[in-house]
């Protein structure tokens, strides 16, 4: 009875509630089977989804926030969010394979207080940036975000011109910086780093923009359909490509070996 209860276990999607079992949920990387909804990933899971297995050498991993501004129950937050993630900060980031390709990567996590922009993710970008500069490695860079990190104040938006620059100077070297975009992305991530790429691809539906939509939607009547979805957006030019999620690795590697 326990194994019958166990196989019988659903994820309900957030899109169309349709009731997804766990079993096909996970095998399909998290994209609904009925609505085609990319459900949020953890930085570990797209890790698996994108590099060679066990390729993957992560730097940096000792970086943490502290509570300078003695924001109230921020400590506590952070303590709750490393348990939950699994990550001292709301991005992983090293060197890993591609399709064979030496790789920088860094990659957001959403579950790590919604993935928002703190000193420590602008050091992380900015660190990983450097590293394929020094090594003239390709770069990709998964940006997921929140926004800006209301905990840290002006710490946290000084993040958006470091990773500018740093960008700036990996753009001079000639190699290739591939920028993904995932649902939600916002805020200063948006105005800086995940804006740079040399090519910038999206996943179906994210969202994507500087001010979120209840923000925007205050100061006009009504929206355009899609407003800030990557639809949207790649028909305006901000995105390349939309870029389904079981075809991500094989994007990436096709984009890197072209570009080597």
């Amino acid at each position: 009875m326990k194994k019958m209860a166990e196989t019988s276990k659903t994820v309900p999607c957030r899109n169309c509630d349709a009731q997804i079992a766990v079993e096909a949920f996970a095998k399909n990387f998290k994209v609904c089977p009925y609505c085609d909804y990319h459900h949020y990933m953890s930085a570990y899971e797209r890790l698996d989804l994108i590099v060679d297995a066990d390729s993957f050498e992560e730097y940096d991993a000792d970086l943490y926030s502290i509570d300078s501004l003695e924001f109230p129950e921020y400590p506590e937050k952070l303590e709750r969010d490393v348990a939950k993630t699994g990550l001292k900060s709301e991005m992983l980031s090293g060197i890993a394979n591609i399709g064979g390709y030496s790789t920088a990567i860094a990659i957001g996590d959403v579950g790590f207080i919604g993935g928002t922009c703190g000193s420590v993710i602008g050091e992380k970008v900015t660190r990983c940036i450097e590293r394929a500069l020094e090594n003239r490695l390709p770069l990709v860079i998964v940006s997921v975000s929140g926004g800006m990190r209301m905990q840290e104040g002006t710490l946290a938006l000084m993040q958006m011109a470091k990773t500018a620059a740093a960008c700036a100077e990996y753009a001079k070297s000639g190699v290739f910086y591939i920028s993904v975009v995932t649902d939600p992305t916002f805020g200063g991530a948006t105005a800086s780093y995940t804006s740079l790429g040399d090519v910038i691809v999206a996943e179906p539906g994210a969202r994507i923009g500087f001010a979120g939509p209840l923000a925007v939607a205050s100061l006009r009547e009504e929206l355009p359909e899609n407003f800030q979805k990557a639809e949207s957006l790649l028909e305006h030019g901000f995105v390349d490509a939309i870029v389904h999620r079981s075809e991500m690795r094989r994007m990436l590697t096709d984009m890197i070996a072209f570009a080597s």
